[in-house]
């Protein structure tokens, strides 16, 4: 079986391939491909700054489909003027390429908005592009009917139905279109949720987790709709989901569960300075199953949320979201110690990151084997940025100060007497 429409459109290619006609429609995609390209780059220039934030994505996706979509408007209107005294051909390979391209496009940038970059995403992108390009090759060969047609000859019941192999690949893609616009819509909706400074940021993560869910839950009850599957078989799978889950996937199950709890209770937020287990680091993400800790030596720990149940987690950051920091400091016995804490709490209370409106305590932690042991103790409203270079730049001040004051740092030191000695000549 062949295509009417392909076998023309190859036969006017070949006709005209040595002839002035095929020139003038390589001049007009060349001319239609500049102005695309044109008037792309002037609208992005003039919206780019006017356009609210949570416009963005919307120009975004339009910037992305603009340039083949004008260039396939401009070529499809020449096509039309110049069939009237010569073949257009080339100009009919060339709008199919045009909507190809945006189709690309548009399946890419819907891709990287809905996840975060990643290895799989980059070869999912390789795999939208590569499918594309080889159905239009397909369909500008005039193979893809004689595969629509060997599709449908695998025919197979589904229950009492007869189905074939043409309308579940025909049902597939559906549900994953679908799924694609909720999860797309579904993003949309977490980042204005995201951006309302109104609500807690934990139930801001909760109603974008539930959003999702709904989102794509939807979106199966829809496709399988529109494929023609009665939804009633989801009682059946939703059965076999709660067995699975009660025999083999407690874990997951807890992780979620334990999630939502932690969301909603607010016991662990974005931005906190904890401790689990052996972990010391920020809290990165809270996803549903897992939160993210990042560590102060910039490594990140995936911490599943059960074990933020079942553990003791220590959580350095206040209701107000300030840390403590402490400093030991050892000085020497005869060390002045009214100048010692005037001095340690002039350095601290000076430095940018110091809370103003939270005291400044120096202590006197008892006496050592060398000296008297001191501590700094001060408050800092950006725990999550760490202490390590702080602290460093206060020990670096400190001992300037020291030095300057004439107050000795102590080190270790050891008397060795030796007794009862004799001396033979």
């Amino acid at each position: 079986m062949t295509n009417p429409e392909i076998d023309l459109i190859w036969q006017e290619i070949v006709a005209d391939f040595s002839t002035p006609a095929a020139l003038w429609q390589l001049a007009i995609i060349a001319a239609s491909v500049a102005i695309a390209f044109a008037i792309n780059g002037a609208l992005r220039a003039y919206f780019l700054g006017r356009l609210p934030e949570n416009m963005k994505p919307v120009l975004g996706a339009i910037n992305r489909i603009l340039f083949p979509i004008s260039a396939f408007l401009m070529v499809t209107i020449a096509r039309y003027v110049c069939a009237e005294w010569m073949h257009v051909g080339i100009l009919r390979v060339a709008s199919r390429l045009l909507i190809a391209m945006a189709i690309i496009r548009l399946l890419v940038y819907g891709l990287r908005y809905i996840f975060s970059p990643s290895g799989w995403l980059k070869t999912l992108e390789s795999m939208i592009a590569w499918g594309v390009w080889i159905m239009l090759a397909l369909h500008l060969g005039g193979i893809l009917p004689e595969i629509a047609i060997a599709l449908e000859e695998v025919k197979f019941n589904i229950g009492k139905n007869p189905v074939n192999l043409l309308v579940v690949l025909q049902g597939m893609l559906t549900v994953i279109i679908t799924i694609f616009i909720a999860l797309w819509l579904s993003r949309l909706v977490e980042n204005k949720l995201m951006r309302t400074d109104q609500i807690n940021i934990n139930m801001r993560v909760v109603l974008s987790k539930l959003v999702r869910v709904v989102f794509i839950f939807l979106a199966v009850l829809i496709a399988l709709s529109a494929v023609g599957l009665d939804i009633t078989l989801l009682s059946v799978f939703g059965g076999a989901l709660g067995v699975g889950l009660g025999f083999g996937l407690q874990k997951i199950a807890s992780n979620y569960v334990s999630g939502f709890i932690i969301l909603v209770d607010r016991s662990v937020q974005i931005g906190d300075l904890i401790t689990v287990d052996v972990h010391y680091g920020v809290v990165k993400e809270l996803r549903s199953r897992y939160m993210t800790l990042r560590k102060l030596d910039g490594t990140e720990v995936i911490i599943p949320n059960e074990m933020m149940i079942t553990e003791v987690v220590i959580n350095h950051t206040s209701a107000e979201h300030r840390g403590r920091i402490q400093m030991p400091i050892q000085v020497a016995y005869d060390a002045d110690l009214d100048v010692v804490i005037t001095l340690m709490r002039g350095v601290a209370e000076k430095h940018p990151r110091t809370l103003k409106t939270s005291s400044t305590d120096v202590f006197v932690k008892g006496f050592g084997e060398s000296g008297i042991d001191m501590m700094l103790s001060f408050w800092v409203a950006d725990p999550e940025e760490g202490s390590a270079a702080l602290q460093s730049e206060l020990y670096q001040q400190i001992w300037r100060l020291f030095k300057e004051h004439g107050i000795g740092i102590p080190y270790p030191q050891r008397e060795i007497r030796i007794l009862n000695t004799t001396t033979t000549g």
